[in-house]
This record gives C-alpha cells, structure tokens and sequence, in this order.
C-alpha cells in the first residue's frame, strides 16, 4: 500500500505541479483586489487559515468517511499557514491536498466495488447515527469496508421506501425492489467519484476553483469567485427572455435534481408526463452531450437544461412507482412565467391590486428597457384603468437582483427625495435619491415579505417603510443589506470576482443587515422558523448603524397602531393562522430535537422516511385552504387573454394559487381598514 500511495502522490503532484503556479496567480490578483476595494476587507491571518481550512475540509470530506484520522492530521499541519502561503506566493501545499484526496476516492471506489459484489443482508446488525454538528474523524483504515457497508444499505433502503407509504406492499416486493435500488445506488455512486477522477482538467483544477471561492467567502458569504461560464450563467439567471422546458427544479438532500414545479402551458405540462418531485436522472440533447445527473457537473446538467443553445433535450425522469421515463422537450419562449411581474384583481370589500414581483431583473447588457420597474408601471397604468382601490405588492421569495431597478421601482410610489445611504469601504456616504418628480400611484400600498425577501427586495421595502409609504407585513426579511458588481482579475476577462463593495443603509441611518427588514404587522409563515438567513452565515458582514445626514419627509403614520391592532386581532382568531402556528411548532420541533441512532432494518428506515408524511400532509392542507377573496384579471389582461391559450393556462395557475393565499386575503382586510380609518 505504500508503494501505491507515493506512485499515486507523485502523479497527483505532477497533476497539480502546472496548475499550482496558476493558484497562486489567481489568489495574489484575488486577494489585491479584496484589499483595495472590498468594503470591509481583512487580514490575511491565521483567522483566514483556520476558515479556509476548515471550509475546504468540510467540502471534501463533510461526512467525515472519506480520510482515515492520521490523513486528516497530515492535512491538519496547513490549518495555520495557508495565509503565510498566501503572502510568500506558494501553493504547493495544494499537491497535498489533491494527493490526499485522489487516494482517498481511489480507495474509496475500490471499497465499492468490493461490496457491489457481495450480497447485502439486511439483519438490523448494523446501526447508524445522525448530528447536527460535524462528526470528528475518527476513521482508520481498515474502517472503511464496514462504513460504506453500512452507508449504502441505508441508501438503498431509504431508496425503497420513498417509492411508496405502502409498507406492506413493499415489502412484498422487496426482493425486485432492492436489486433495483441496489444497482442504481451503487452505479451512482461510483459515476460521483469516477466523475472526480476522470475530470478533464484533473483534481487540482477542481480543488483549485473551490478553494479560490471559499478564499473569497472568507471577507464576506456574497464575494465569490467565477469563470467567465459561472459569470455569464449567474447574469442570465436575471433575464426573463430565452426559452424554456416550462420546469422549476431544485436539488434534493441527496443531490438529487426533483421537479418543483411543472409550469403551467409550458412544454412539459403540455407532454402530460411529469408530476411534482419526479426525479430527473438523465439529459441529453441532441448534439450527442448526455449527462447522468448523479455524476454529472450540475453546471452541464443546468447549461442543457436552461441554455438557449440547446432547443430540444430528452429528460430521463424516475417516478415515485420507481418507473423510468424518457421524454423529449422542445424549448419554447415562456417569458411571463420566470422573473416577470404579474397583476390581478382581488376583491373582497374593496377592490385591490395585486403586483407580483419575483425577481428584481434587469437588462445588463443594456439592449432594451425591460425591466422589473417598467414592468410594474405597466401593471400600475392597467389596475387603476380597472379604478383599485388599494395595491398589494408582493416581494415574498424575492432573493433581490439589479439594485437600480430597486431604486427605480421606490421612485414610482414617493414623489421625490433620497432613498438610502450607501457607505464604501473609505467610509464615503453616498445619498441614493429618486430624482423623477411625481408618482406613478398615490393610493395605500400593503408590502409582502418573508425570511427569503432579500436584497434589493429589502432595499425597496426598507425605503416604502422609512417613508411610511406603504405597510409591510409578514415575517422579517433575510437581513443582506451589502452590494456586490462583477470586476475582472485582468484584462482577459477569463476570471471574475462578485465583490462586496459597499454596504447600504436606511435614510434613518438604520441597517438591514443581519437585522432584516421587521415587518410593521407580522403573520405566522409556514416554514419561516427554518429558512436560512443572512445571520447563519459565518462571515456576514456585521449590523450597525451611521449618522445619515439624509433630509427627508415620511407620510404621516397616526393611523398605524389602530390598523395594527385591527389586525393583529383578527389573525389571532383566524383558523389558518392559528394552524400555522400549531405546525409550525410541530416543524420547529422536528429540526430542534437530536436524532436517535437508527438500526438498519427496512421497516427502520420505512418508518424514518415516513415520519413527516403526516406533518407534510398538514402543511398542505393549510396551503390549499380557499379565501373569501375574489380573484379576477384586470380588464385589459382578460382581453388579451381571449386569444391567447398558452397564456389561459399560466394565468388559471396563477389565479388558484391567489385564491388560496390567507395573507393576501389579510392584506386585503388591511386595506380596507385603512380606508376605512376615521370614518
């Protein structure tokens, strides 16, 4: 073993040798451009050492069965001296890590195909344990053989049980079942590292990038390192041109890509073949690029998928049956279904507006005025034709995007004046002001937010509530209050880096960041409890506050404790928000609790799968509860609509999931309270 072991650091030295003066290149032009122009840059000490090791560790062994203890602590000796590697332009220590890793997959590939061969008993022998926290490494070498044992039935295991809650019936079936499972674990698993081993530009390019981005997240978690593909690929996903499949996908636990959303109209609702959390397994195009998605770099997998150059792909999906499908999608434009705004009228009392915003996207490059904040004023100019009485907009899910077209979008609801403080890293204050006089709506506005609203999502809402221009409700927002832009490492334009160059502040001086935007009126939100924000990352900027010299002149707001009190007391006695809070408690209390060690029978693991059906199967219960609202489309969209079919069919999407939307509904009882108000 020995000998394999330094054959195999030699080759992996000469693999990383011609990468390792490339690394130290791109960390020296990286790390001068943080130093000169990151807002809040900082030392590279041993507190970037322990970080960046740490992190590194952490993605490459994060279920600490890949490196042995004695591997780890010859990997360890680095932990202090990567920033003195930093500042003496030497990266060789790269050559360790790389070797270490390739031995360890190499090892690991043999171990799997070593148990492959066996026949696996499921006997309830073997037991494993699940943490919150990182497990330490523990391992030896001749652990491995009976960790990876035990990994895989419990992968095959649990892939059997989430084909059906019908434990009977499996088990009745079981003996196909886990052959079945077993052959498509284990080919997984080992396309994953073979993947690893055979990647065109080897290990070192691999380790090389993730290193230089989790260098980068050390000054702050939105600095990130990118080619010239990531860079073009993170910009498009503003965009609400191109062509789609007409699906929203999403990674699993597992790493599995699932079907989130099957878009209504769009290719793949129209084939009638795909159903919510499909697993896709397989994409092709017709170039002769094929791509199994468990081995496969998810950049490929996305650039087939979503990349305009690719007009039609065949998608291998897996149901929940465990059948296998392949399904042939011609792309199509669906440009109102991504990023787009969208309006409709909700009656209930009065008749309000409603303005969906998903996204703050924006025309980079500069070739047209599309745009979120055109957008909404066409929406605005429709709904007031229609005489609302009231608007609600909502910001719910909006993950932020172009900071202009925030800026822009304030400046159609307050006449005139700044709308936020922007601090560079020289301490500068600059004054953001809306300079376009006038309004394009003068009627009370209702703002809907939650744990995902972030950004420039935060930056709108945050500036309508200074100037009590509207009332924000829901749950309180991410907390990123920093702005990044695009720079390049040099004149070739081949490497970038999302740097954080300033940071934004409220004109009262205030700061979202960590903080949040906190919503005048707040509603119990599905979920809110276990959504990430901004303060779970370890290197988030910090929240202060500044002296803000900024001049300006909120509406009057002597009516809020009223419409808040009338509110409040209505949610406290309505029945959905009362079964929001009762699950949400039953949510918090399933992430809260420590795991007990699980014996790795079927029926184990059945059951383990299983234990949220029921939770699961109240949350959506609660989703699908109706309003008293009626919701409708303004007169110039229904017009438009009567010869437009795809469209029919987005738009009776849209308008069911509005009608089972309870904080739409109490927005729109706070409207009439507001209108209401004196009288």
């Amino acid at each position: 073993m020995r000998k394999f072991s330094l054959l195999l650091f030699l080759s992996s030295f000469s693999l990383f040798g011609q990468n390792s003066a490339r690394t130290c290149e791109l960390l020296s032009k990286i790390n001068s451009l943080i130093q000169h122009e990151h807002f809040q840059p900082k030392p590279v000490d041993d507190s970037l050492s322990v970080y960046v090791f740490d992190t590194f560790i952490d993605a490459l062994d994060e279920n600490r069965n890949l490196f042995t203890k004695l591997e780890y602590e010859k990997l360890r000796k680095h932990r202090l001296n990567i920033d003195n590697y930093i500042l003496q332009n030497e990266c060789s220590f790269m050559n360790d890590f790389a070797s270490m890793y390739q031995f360890a997959l190499e090892r690991k590939k043999a171990t799997i195909l070593k148990i492959k061969a066996e026949t696996l008993e499921y006997n309830g022998k073997d037991t494993v344990r699940f943490s919150k926290n990182k497990f330490p490494f523990e391992l030896e070498s001749n652990d491995f053989e009976r960790v990876w044992k035990k990994r895989m039935k419990f992968d095959i295991l649990e892939d059997i049980s989430k084909l059906s809650s019908n434990l009977d019936s499996l088990k009745q079936n079981f003996s196909k079942l886990e052959s079945l499972a077993k052959a498509k674990i284990f080919e997984n698993t080992l396309c994953k590292i073979n993947t690893i081993l055979e990647s065109k530009n080897g290990i070192g390019s691999s380790l090389q990038n993730d290193f230089l981005n989790i260098f980068c997240t050390y000054f702050d978690p939105h600095t990130n390192y990118f080619s010239q593909d990531a860079r073009s690929s993170f910009m498009s996903s503003l965009s609400t041109s191109g062509l789609s499949i007409g699906l929203n996908v999403s990674l699993n636990e597992k790493d599995e890509i699932i079907i989130d959303e099957i878009v209504p109209g769009g290719p793949a609702a129209r084939s009638k073949k795909f159903e919510k959390n499909d697993v896709i397994l397989k994409v092709s195009n017709t170039k002769g690029d094929d791509y199994l998605v468990a081995c496969a770099p998810l950049d490929k997998i996305g650039e087939l998928i979503f990349s305009d150059a690719n007009e039609e792909i065949q998608l291998t999906i897996q149901k929940k049956n465990g059948n296998v499908l392949e399904v042939i999608l011609k792309k199509q434009v669906m440009k109102a279904t991504a990023n787009a705004v969208s309006s409709f009228i909700v009656e209930k009392g009065i008749k309000t507006g409603y303005i969906s915003i998903p996204n703050f996207y924006s025309d980079f490059d500069g070739f047209s005025i599309q745009g979120c904040t055109n957008d909404v004023y066409k929406e605005i100019v429709k709904l007031q034709k229609d005489n609302i009485q009231g608007l609600v907009i909502d910001l719910r899910d909006n993950g932020g995007g172009s900071m202009e077209e925030a800026i822009k979008l304030a400046g159609l609801f307050i006449d005139y004046g700044p709308l936020s403080v922007v601090v560079n890293s020289r301490n500068k204050q600059t004054v953001l002001k809306d300079y376009t006089r006038g309004s394009a709506y003068y009627g009370p506005i209702i703002i809907m937010i939650n744990g995902n609203s972030a950004s420039a999502s935060e930056f709108f809402a945050g500036a309508m509530q200074d100037y009590n221009r509207a009332i924000i409700v829901g749950s309180t927002s991410l907390g990123k209050a920093s702005m990044q832009t695009f720079l390049p490492l040099d004149n070739n334009q081949q490497d970038f880096i999302k740097l954080t160059l300033e940071k934004f502040y409220r004109v009262t001086g205030d700061s979202n960041q960590i903080k949040g935007i906190v919503p005048d009126i707040a509603f119990p939100i599905l979920l809110d409890s276990i959504i990430s924000r901004e303060s779970s990352y370890k290197t988030a900027l910090k929240y202060n506050q500044i002296h803000s010299k900024a001049r300006f002149y909120p509406f009057r707001k002597d009516y809020y404790p009223k419409i808040i009190e009338q509110s409040d007391s209505r949610t406290k006695n309505n029945v959905v928000f009362t079964e929001i809070s009762a699950t949400n408690k039953e949510i918090n209390k399933l992430y809260a609790d420590s795991k007990e060690p699980l014996v790795i029978t079927f029926e184990n693991v059945f059951n383990d799968v299983h234990e949220i059906d029921t939770l699961w199967k109240k949350v959506k219960k609660i989703a699908a509860t109706e309003t008293k609202c009626i919701i409708s489309n303004n007169s110039s969209d229904a017009e438009q609509l009567k010869t437009e079919d795809y469209l029919q069919e987005i738009n009776a999407f849209k308008m069911k999931e509005l009608k089972t939307n309870s904080y739409l509904e109490e927005a729109v009882d706070i409207l009439n309270d507001i209108n209401n108000y004196g009288k």
